[in-house]
């Protein structure tokens, strides 16, 4: 049965821009390539931690809203684990509530940004 998940994970803080954007494309082809289908994905940019992971008090967050079957998630996660560059990361499965939620946030997002167009 297809799910829509959403991923989050934060990245190491020492690398490029382009080994961090290297990372994320391979997540991303990674979710494609098993039968995924990427929904929506963020990039949050550099955030404070709230507590230090492996001893770093930064990281690059990334969010993947996607579609799949279920046992996607466990080899997703095992490349997580395998990754050394990914400090943490969570994975869940979308209720109907959170979808709306997801559907509405980028919607506002995408009224925004085209007011923000329109008045420049």
């Amino acid at each position: 049965m297809i799910n829509q998940y959403e991923t989050v994970f934060i990245i190491n803080p020492v690398l490029s821009e382009t080994q961090m954007k290297e990372t994320v494309s391979k997540f991303r082809v990674f979710i494609s390539d098993n039968g995924g289908e990427i929904i929506h994905e963020e990039n949050w940019g550099l955030k404070k931690l709230a507590y230090p992971i492996q001893r770093k008090k930064t990281g690059f967050y990334f969010l993947i809203e996607f579609k799949s079957e279920g046992e996607l998630i466990n080899k997703l996660e095992i490349q997580y684990l395998r990754e050394e560059k990914i400090m943490r990361f969570l994975t869940f499965r979308m209720d109907k509530h959170a979808i709306k939620y997801s559907e509405k946030k980028r919607r506002l997002a995408l009224e925004k940004q085209t007011e923000d167009k329109k008045e420049s």
